[in-house]
């Protein structure tokens, strides 16, 4: 297995390439889809067909984006968590994926990334629903570790011959130093996945934005200090900033 990584819209883009397939260890987002097309065709010069699997780790536009419309078009299977229901559901689910969608389009702005189109179905067509501790079906290699917090769904990928684990949202690196991602829905649970991430010892982190890391135990016990004893949602935040408007 080799892990290649490319640069996505707003994102890194990682690929375990292995002689006769490839998987794909986070949906990107939506205009990233011909970039991968690309990258496996032209760069690595294998056939599209090679792409097997695309892994959802969770359902932000970044990381869900384009796992519909590559399963549509070269039809590999789509691997995500085991977790009931979708997480944009109802009118206050609808709100929050269109404030997430222009989240993701400020921050392309900030990278100074060309506009894209970057709307998708938050419904994902998933083959395999898979719970902490299984194994990813024909990439038995690959381990799911549930890393909850950020969402309500959130997995990580631990590639167990080399003891490298992706983490996807888990932690953010800005300026050389980590913080925890935002939102954080559940801060006990993002608490435990820092814990179980720093229990496997593993020999490599890689995150979604910040690329591959060494995390000290100073590291991780620097991000449990930055994490919020409260939920850090988008309506907590929108409300707080209300509160400052309205009392200047």
């Amino acid at each position: 297995m080799q892990l290649k990584h490319i640069q996505g819209y707003i994102q890194s883009i990682y690929f375990a390439v292995y002689d006769d397939k490839i998987l794909l260890l986070d949906g990107c987002c939506k205009a990233d889809v011909d970039r991968i097309h690309d990258y496996i065709t032209l760069d690595l010069q294998r056939p599209i067909s090679d792409l097997k699997a695309v892994v959802v780790t969770h359902m932000h536009p970044d990381h869900a984006g384009a796992a519909n419309q590559l399963k549509a078009r070269y039809g590999c299977k789509i691997i995500t968590a085991n977790v009931t229901g979708n997480w944009y559901s109802g009118f206050d689910g609808w709100c929050m994926f269109v404030s997430d969608i222009l989240l993701t389009k400020w921050v392309a702005s900030r990278l100074k990334k060309p506009r894209k189109n970057i709307w998708y179905w938050p419904r994902l067509q998933a083959d395999y629903l898979l719970s902490d501790g299984d194994l990813i079906p024909d990439f038995e290699q690959w381990q799911v570790v549930e890393t909850q917090g950020h969402t309500d769904r959130d997995i990580s990928l631990f590639h167990q011959p080399t003891k490298t684990v992706y983490v996807a949202d888990l932690a953010v690196q800005v300026k050389n130093k980590f913080i925890p991602p935002f939102p954080v829905f559940y801060p006990n649970r993002y608490k435990n996945s820092l814990q179980k991430i720093e229990q496997l010892r593993p020999s490599k982190v890689i995150l979604a934005h910040g690329g591959e890391v060494a995390i000290t135990h100073e590291d991780y016990l620097h991000l449990v200090s930055l994490a919020p004893t409260t939920p850090a949602t988008h309506w907590r935040a929108t409300k707080s900033k209300l509160a400052k408007v309205f009392k200047s």
